[in-house]
């Protein structure tokens, strides 16, 4: 009797608590999830990442050429589709965490994707600015005018298409990849954390790929192609997303109730009881924090007649969520430098020289490789090393908190605008000493390798930063609410970038009255891009210490290990 006892103990250990499969049965941790499930999950998010940014790298370039915009009107609609295209993803948690589930999202922004970039490349096809003129000026220019306003529309179209794709698509395949690791088991706990390191590289990796090759199809061979290719791997990632499908965990949902309903009614019920006495609440560690919230736990009179009377966890969820915002805002500094890569970064290559070899030269824009090769260089470096020697230290699963993480990332972005501005002083200098201030056009014989230390330290920053922004804003998140949670850490990126674009038009507004050469000239040699690197530089000093401030006094969620 005690052999048969110690037979089953195995099969009932392998259960996996609070996960159902595809068709609503128990499921068992060796057949189901861990890093089997998390393969085809990071294959579809490779699949977008590369689509996306084989849009978005290169965008700028189609639409001053064959759409015929002005340099100011592309960088407008740029500026606007990144910042629309980072905030959907709030709608797109919103509606898995509420309705869909993320498993359905993620197909239906999937094909929502596919449709988009498919309809991308028909207005691909249709006469452009660059291939117009002929015979016949009157009647073909008409036409063609028709055309291309026909064209315009199907583009932008299809381009918020692909926005509001991966508004669904982006916050939900990564919450639904780490729910493939059990966080009770000590064995997949660890690889939980580990988990949102190798995402970070495998996406890295197919960024890499599409720099390298996409760009280089869009400019010199075709754009219908270039257009086409990502709609082809989107498909192909959603289809090894599907196969995988037998293979996953699916949440139980513990509540039917909507999360943010049982979290407005804490806020909706503390505001009504807060004038009632609250000496009978029971004072643990997790009410420290915002105890105005705890009202929510008494009962008034009409209260108790309707039935509203919010519970421990439903405070604790809410409080959960307020612990987030101070955080979300001292890491907005972050997020400024995080966009200078692809803007300030690159206009700095482009007056350096980029020659490998004689008539070959290195694009402006492919400078942004060297923070992929970073990420591809440092993660494993992180994962493999510095984790398990920070492990056997301190014990965590994580080898340091994800806040420590985090502070480590803003203050490693801080040396790098250090650096970056000391760069720029180097190439002002060399502009001046061979007499190249007012020869724009002329390239600087300065090295371009000279920007390498500031481009792998912004990789190293990611590393450290976002993918901790990653983990954390999952980990602290309510269960029904993760999908949000990725979604909040993306919010950071975006409204960084808005921020980025306000604070450049001001410093342009300010610094050039008077007829003077601002900050950002269109001649840099004349420009003072070292300025706004010490400005970031300082600011980003000021973020990390109200950073530091905020993260000490940050209460981990009970189910956290970290």
């Amino acid at each position: 009797m005690s052999d048969l006892a110690a037979a089953e103990t195995p099969l009932l250990d392998d259960s996996v608590k609070g996960c159902l499969d595809f068709k609503g049965r128990p499921v068992h941790r060796s057949n189901s999830g861990g890093w089997t499930s998390a393969s085809f999950i990071i294959a579809v998010e490779v699949a977008e990442r590369f689509a996306y940014y084989g849009i978005s790298s290169n965008l700028i370039t189609y639409l001053t050429g064959p759409l015929g915009l002005s340099t100011a009107a592309a960088a407008a609609q740029v500026n606007s589709w990144s910042g629309v295209a980072t905030l959907l993803p709030l709608l797109g948690a919103f509606l898995a965490d509420s309705f869909l589930g993320r498993y359905r999202t993620i197909i239906l922004a999937s094909l929502v994707c596919i449709l988009g970039l498919g309809l991308l490349t028909l207005s691909a096809t249709l006469p452009s600015v660059t291939t117009s003129g002929a015979p016949n000026a009157d009647n073909v220019t008409l036409n063609t005018s028709s055309m291309l306003q026909y064209q315009v529309i199907l583009f932008f179209f299809s381009l918020y298409l692909v926005a509001f794709g991966q508004g669904g698509h982006k916050p939900c395949v990564q919450a639904f990849g780490a729910d493939q690791f059990d966080a009770e088991h000590p064995v997949e706990c660890k690889a939980k954390s580990s988990f949102f390191n190798w995402w970070y590289f495998s996406i890295a990796a197919g960024i890499l790929l599409t720099l390298l090759i996409l760009n280089y199809i869009q400019e010199n061979l075709s754009w219908v192609l270039g257009f086409a290719i990502p709609a082809i791997v989107m498909a192909v990632g959603l289809l090894v997303f599907l196969l995988g499908t037998m293979t996953y965990r699916f949440s139980v949902e513990g509540d039917k109730e909507s999360p943010f309903v049982r979290i407005g009614r804490v806020f909706i019920l503390a505001i009504r009881n807060r004038k009632i006495a609250s000496s009978a609440i029971a004072t643990e560690e997790s009410f420290k924090q915002f105890k105005f919230l705890d009202k929510a736990l008494l009962a008034s009179d009409s209260t108790m007649e309707q039935g509203k009377v919010c519970s421990m966890r439903e405070v604790e969820e809410a409080k959960a969520v307020l612990r987030l915002a101070p955080i979300w805002a001292t890491c907005l500094i972050y997020a400024v430098v995080f966009a200078q890569t692809s803007i300030l970064f690159t206009k700095q290559g482009a007056t350096m020289d980029r020659s490998i070899t004689r008539g070959i030269e290195i694009p402006a824009a492919t400078l942004q490789c060297f923070i992929s090769f970073s990420i591809l260089l440092f993660i494993p470096i992180y994962d493999r090393i510095v984790v398990p020697l920070a492990r056997a230290f301190t014990g965590k699963p994580g080898g340091i908190t994800m806040l420590q993480r985090i502070g480590t990332g803003i203050a490693v972005s801080a040396i790098a605008m250090v650096i970056a501005a000391l760069v720029e002083m180097k190439r002002l200098q060399t502009a001046r000493e061979h007499g190249l201030v007012d020869k724009p056009n002329v390239t600087v014989p300065m090295w371009v390798w000279w920007l390498v230390p500031q481009y792998s330290l912004c990789g190293l920053s990611d590393v450290l930063a976002i993918v901790g922004l990653q983990e954390f804003y999952y980990d602290q998140m309510p269960n029904e609410l993760r999908s949000i949670g990725i979604a909040f850490y993306l919010s950071i990126l975006g409204f960084g970038s808005f921020l980025s674009s306000f604070l450049i038009s001001v410093i342009e507004t300010v610094t050039g009255k008077d007829g003077r050469d601002s900050w950002f000239a269109d001649n840099l040699n004349r420009a003072h891009l070292d300025y706004f690197y010490w400005l970031l530089a300082a600011l980003s000093a000021l973020g990390l210490a109200l950073y530091v401030y905020s993260a000490r006094s940050y209460i981990y969620a009970r189910r956290s290990t970290s």
